[in-house]
């Protein structure tokens, strides 16, 4: 297989620019490599100073002003594109939905799948554009009978493949990504930058999640759901303290729990089980967080999808380790279980399988078994 970049005759590409500068290179790239590259940023908020300020989102007035900027040095054209409607719709309700359900969800992995490469692609082929250019490191492998496959970036520290797993063939087939056979550090992308002369090199990296403009995904959360007190539990069903909304709590969680009364062992506790009907959280020992399997629906698959069992490895977090899995399709959805229990696995997140440095697809979570508890 080879690597998109080397197709031999020139594209029409648009490229995603954020304001940042991987999206930056990434559009210099292409347009070095001859194609005939078109910059847009893409406008997620009516009201972008509602978003996160002091050039550390994706979302925000100084970043559309910086993507023009870094177009101009270029010399590509430029447009921004008002997608607010689609990504509040999307991605921002969504995640609101999910944590309302006691899910814990990941809005980038949303954002590629229904904005990036959905809306913004769609719109894009209807424009006669080839393929959508991003700034993300991972790699689109070409196959002799035109097939595309998506693998991990050369650099593993820089990988991004995992909140890619969302995309299928037809999107694989129109996706570039310029910056995914970069074996060189932040800094080396930051000093080619430079060399180019592109003002966003000494930019600071986006952290958190663009829409919360402060970072309080609690109190986001909060106004938009508004308090509701309920209980935080034991296993045993003992009251040890109350909250002011379960979606403020994901599985796992350790601090923030404010209980006052310490375990009979001394040792934390931490979050095993949140229930929405109730407005119950329940607490318990880290060993108690233990999975040895999921149910996971709404699979993705970046190419054909098993037709039974197979032995993969998966990644459970966007900057997670891999673990070695058993995966079956069952009932359109998938059955896993783990060679080791894992911790820290909660219904709403993304499981994507790989089989080797080939993303295989992903699907949402479900539920879990625990090793020493019943299924949550």
């Amino acid at each position: 297989m080879t690597d998109t970049p080397q197709r031999t005759r020139p594209l029409r590409v648009l490229a995603a620019m954020s304001g940042g500068v991987d999206s930056a290179v990434a559009a210099a790239r292409a347009a070095e490599a001859g194609h005939d590259v078109t910059g847009v940023h893409l406008a997620l908020s009516a009201n972008p100073q509602s978003f996160r300020t002091g050039a550390r989102g994706c979302c925000t007035i100084e970043d559309s002003r910086d993507a023009r900027r870094a177009a101009d040095v270029i010399g590509i054209p430029f447009y921004v594109w008002d997608l607010a409607d689609r990504f509040r719709e999307d991605v921002v309700e969504d995640f609101v939905a999910e944590y309302e359900a006691g899910r814990t969800p990941n809005p980038c992995l949303r954002c590629n799948e229904k904005i990036k490469f959905a809306a913004l692609l769609d719109k894009a082929l209807a424009l006669g554009f080839d393929a959508v250019c991003t700034g993300h490191y991972a790699k689109v492998l070409v196959g002799e009978d035109g097939s595309r496959e998506l693998h991990r970036a050369s650099d593993m520290a820089k990988d991004q493949s995992y909140v890619l797993g969302v995309l299928d063939q037809e999107q694989l087939a129109h996706a570039m990504f310029p910056l995914g056979d970069t074996l060189t550090t932040k800094d080396e992308i930051r000093a080619e930058a430079e060399r180019r002369g592109l003002a966003v090199a000494k930019k600071p990296d986006s952290h958190d999640i663009c829409f919360i403009a402060d970072g309080d995904t609690q109190g986001f959360l909060a106004g938009r759901l508004g308090k509701a007190e309920g209980d935080i539990v034991d296993e045993d069903g003992n009251r040890l303290g109350t909250h002011e909304g379960a979606y403020g709590f994901t599985i796992g969680q350790r601090k923030g729990l404010r209980i006052g009364t310490p375990a009979a062992d001394g040792k934390p506790r931490y979050v095993l089980d949140i229930s929405p009907v109730s407005n119950t959280v329940t607490v318990g020992p880290a060993a108690a967080l233990d999975v040895t399997a999921l149910t996971a629906i709404k699979p993705r698959w970046c190419g054909s999808a098993p037709s039974g069992p197979g032995t993969y490895t998966a990644q459970l977090r966007a900057h997670g380790g891999e673990t070695e899995v058993t995966a079956v399709p069952v009932d359109g959805g998938l059955r896993v279980t783990f060679t080791e229990p894992v911790r820290g696995v909660a219904p709403g997140q993304a499981i994507v399988l790989y089989d080797g440095t080939r993303v295989v697809g992903s699907a949402t979570i479900a539920s879990t078994t625990r090793a020493t508890a019943a299924a949550v």
